[in-house]
């Protein structure tokens, strides 16, 4: 599954052939280098390392740019792999872009949602929460009962609590391509993406 890595710049509206707005999401996507080509022979399996967002070399660490010493590339910001069924067909140091896409393709997003803190089960799990009447009055948005002290005595692994929101690994699959403009290295989506604004985000051929 071939792509790119890229960075969410925000969302906004264009408008198709009919005059219909079409809420969309700007992705500035690549130009990615290829550091590393891995074949089945030696890591074994197919894949290339991509690398995004140029980083001042006082900042990386010798080994590493090492690596990039060896692949005649800038150091880069951010490395992702992207497995692909045709290693051959790249070469170290060749640069992917936008244009790897086209309109009206399907594309699998993934990237870390927005973190939101410590939340509670109404938000977290969209409880339904307790009555505002009937004898209570500070239980609206208890998760209610987590386990009886007669059976089961405990509380079943697994059991939705409260707990931290977000930050976690997002893919959404099955979105369009709207727009795609090469000489910016922009590429528009239909709809939402995973991350707040200048997250790093993973843009593949969708499989399905």
């Amino acid at each position: 599954m071939e792509g790119i890595v890229g960075k969410k710049i925000g969302m906004t509206r264009v408008f198709n052939q009919e005059g219909q707005a079409i809420a969309v999401t700007v992705i500035e996507a690549g130009p990615c280098p290829v550091v590393q080509i891995k074949t089945r022979e030696k890591e074994g399996y197919d894949a290339l390392q991509l690398g995004f967002g140029e980083k001042r070399k006082k900042l990386v660490t010798q080994p590493l740019m090492g690596h990039f010493t060896r692949a005649k590339v800038e150091p880069q910001r951010i490395l992702r792999e992207m497995r692909t069924e045709n290693a051959g067909k790249f070469k170290v140091g060749q640069k992917l872009g936008v244009d790897l896409f086209s309109v009206g393709e399907k594309v699998a997003v993934s990237g870390i949602s927005k973190g939101l803190g410590f939340q509670g089960t109404v938000r977290r799990y969209k409880f339904h929460g307790g009555p505002k009447t009937h004898g209570q009055s500070d239980r609206l948005r208890a998760p209610g009962s987590i386990g009886g002290s007669s059976y089961p005595s405990r509380v079943f692994k697994g059991q939705r609590m409260p707990g931290r929101m977000g930050g976690e690994k997002v893919t959404v699959r099955n979105l369009e391509v709207v727009r795609v403009d090469a000489e910016k290295n922009l590429l528009l989506l239909k709809g939402a993406v995973p991350g707040k604004r200048n997250s790093y985000l993973t843009i593949r051929k969708s499989s399905v």
